[in-house]
């Protein structure tokens, strides 16, 4: 744990298994192994639409109580910003994981999705732009107001083949500028490839 410093925020960027979550859960290990004080919550933005997810869900929840056994879950895959401002204080490490989900949610809800509180607000009238716009302007709000450290989970996914399909596309760009904006709501941003960090900013 010595090795680690816990910004008061970062994002950690990557690809698929290129070992995002295993950073974000190292430095909420590090964090609570700092003081008995400390807390860490892990907000997580997936939702279980079909079985496959489900048992990825589940795994993953094994996992971390496993690496992590200090640190509780919240499940918020809408109102991130809500939950930022809820969940933060002076003692506490958020880690959220992940903003592709989140985006996802925002802009592609699940036809079939289930009732609950979580998908009260969804406007499916609203022009996506306006969607993307406003979660993201929310988001980065809540990043500069956030009175704890906070690390943030997404996936670089605009290095490889530009895909065919117009949605997909538009989608990539979406997260592109995503990323953008909570990167410069950050004092430090990773970039993780084969389960090492290369940063590529650190302001804090």
């Amino acid at each position: 744990m010595a090795e680690l410093s816990v910004a008061r925020s970062e994002l950690i960027l990557g690809g698929q298994k290129s070992g995002k979550s295993r950073r974000a859960e190292d430095l909420a290990r590090c964090w609570l192994w700092q003081s008995a004080a400390h807390r860490a919550v892990m907000v997580a933005t997936a939702q279980p639409w079909d079985d496959e997810m489900r048992e990825r869900i589940a795994r993953h929840q094994q996992d971390r109580a496993e690496r992590v056994p200090g640190m509780a879950t919240v499940e918020e895959p809408l109102a991130l910003a809500s939950a930022i401002a809820q969940h933060s204080d002076a003692n506490t490490l958020l880690v959220v994981d992940c903003l592709t989900l989140w985006l996802t949610n925002r802009l592609m809800p699940a036809v079939e999705a289930p009732a609950g509180p979580h998908n009260a607000n969804l406007k499916p009238n609203l022009p996506q732009a306006s969607v993307e716009s406003n979660s993201i302007a929310l988001l980065s709000g809540a990043i500069a107001n956030a009175t704890g450290p906070i690390v943030l989970v997404s996936n670089e996914i605009g290095l490889g083949v530009v895909p065919m399909g117009r949605e997909v596309r538009s989608f990539v760009d979406a997260l592109g500028r995503l990323n953008q904006s909570v990167a410069a709501a950050c004092g430090r941003v990773t970039l993780m490839a084969a389960g090492l960090p290369l940063f590529l900013k650190d302001s804090e």
